[in-house]
């Protein structure tokens, strides 16, 4: 298991700080970002956080999935590797 997570579900109100604050409760966030839309700026309601302990993690998953956040529920899961962008023809 990574130390980087995916949280879905966020709230648009939600920011990388409070995003940040919020889940220090499992441990020691090295990152916290929630995705913006490039034209809009708003949230996209969804959002990475990385602990710096696989211990971290786990804690974050068990304590937060499926639980209120800022008002939402939110699914937090272990972050998939980026698929690579293949743009040969």
């Amino acid at each position: 298991m990574g130390t980087k997570l995916y949280v879905g579900g966020l709230s648009y109100d939600t920011t990388d700080d409070s995003f940040k604050a919020g889940f220090s409760e499992a441990g020691n966030v090295t990152s916290a970002n929630v995705i913006v839309d490039r034209m809009s700026g708003r949230s996209k309601g969804f959002g990475f956080v990385e602990f710096s302990t696989e211990d971290e993690a786990k804690k974050a998953i068990e304590t937060f999935d499926g639980k209120d956040f800022e008002g939402r529920t939110i699914k937090v899961s272990e972050a998939r590797p980026m698929k690579q962008f293949d743009d040969r023809q």
